[in-house]
């Protein structure tokens, strides 16, 4: 008995509650039309998350009360990847509309892309009165937005060598941007050393790079001038990447060079390739046969010792 007595008070407070509600559920719907609400938002800007950004876009949304109540609208946003803020709830006067924004964040250098942004409105009160309304959902599209970044950087930085020999310099590129991206590749002075009797060849003039992969590796292959005589001379290789996409879209091409100075110090004369394989040999020979004595068995000098031959070399 004590059990059932004890329960009967929260039994009570329950219906009390229900018809309150049901009440209150009564006289709005007496009042005229049912509490409803419309919602229409804008899609955003582009968002742009490259370094230095705001990595930021806003969506901007309007509620409308159509019916006689003032109501209040709970608001609920579901961004995915981005980070979002707006109102939790507002109140709308009858036959009013108001205006609300969704503030939309993307991570430091996030990956381009489409983001799909659903908001949804619902009544939760109409005249003070708790109201159970209907969810009305408005989804908009936000767009993360390419940009360029690249880096190149060099094997070496100083190369020595002598005239007229081929040689690889290799560089690595980098694609820091958000997305794929293809690199176009040059010698920024190549008409300079082309002046002073170089040879330069790009197996590669451009290459697709995905972002933030590992660099590619692109060589220069060049040779050196061939001026007759005794050269000693610095020279600046200049490698020149510049992202594709900045030069379609960005209106102003993203460029990086990077430079290796190049040494170049020996002799070179026409045909000292044969005829100074020819000198060495005999040079080498010369020595060898230098470093030893020959004696002349058939003459003695007065005391009955051999004489020895003078055989250097002149």
């Amino acid at each position: 008995m004590t059990s059932a007595r004890s329960v009967r008070p929260v039994l009570i407070l329950l219906a009390v509650y229900f018809l309150s509600m049901w009440a209150g559920a009564a006289a709005v719907h007496a009042q005229g039309v049912t509490p409803d609400v419309s919602l229409t938002c804008e899609n955003p800007q582009p968002i742009e998350t490259y370094p230095g950004s705001t990595r930021t876009s806003i969506v901007n949304c309007d509620l409308e009360n159509p019916s006689a109540h003032q109501i209040k609208v709970d608001i609920v946003i579901q961004s995915g990847a981005l980070v979002s803020a707006g109102p939790a709830s507002l109140t709308v006067g009858s036959g009013l509309q108001t205006s609300f924004q969704v503030i939309l964040r993307g991570d430091l250098q996030m990956a381009e892309g489409q983001h799909q942004i659903s908001i949804t409105a619902t009544v939760s009160q109409a005249n003070g009165v708790a109201y159970p309304g209907t969810p009305t959902t408005y989804k908009v599209l936000a767009v993360v937005k390419q940009f360029s970044r690249l880096r190149v950087a060099s094997e070496l930085a100083f190369i020595q060598l002598r005239p007229k020999v081929d040689y690889m310099v290799s560089y690595d590129v980098y694609n820091d941007g958000n997305a794929l991206d293809r690199m176009n590749i040059e010698i920024a002075n190549y008409d300079e050393l082309s002046d002073e009797g170089f040879t330069l060849s790009l197996p590669l003039v451009n290459v697709e790079i995905e972002s933030k992969s590992p660099p590619e590796k692109v060589r220069v292959q060049i040779r050196t001038p061939k001026n007759q005589g005794w050269t000693d001379k610095y020279y600046n290789l200049q490698f020149k990447a510049t992202s594709d996409y900045s030069v379609r879209t960005e209106g102003i091409p993203n460029s990086q060079i990077q430079s290796v100075t190049l040494y170049i110090r020996g002799v070179y004369l026409p045909g000292f390739e044969i005829i100074g394989t020819t000198m060495i040999t005999a040079l080498a020979a010369a020595a060898i046969a230098g470093r030893f004595r020959v004696y002349d068995n058939d003459d003695e000098d007065d005391d009955g010792e051999l004489r020895v031959l003078d055989s250097r070399i002149f």
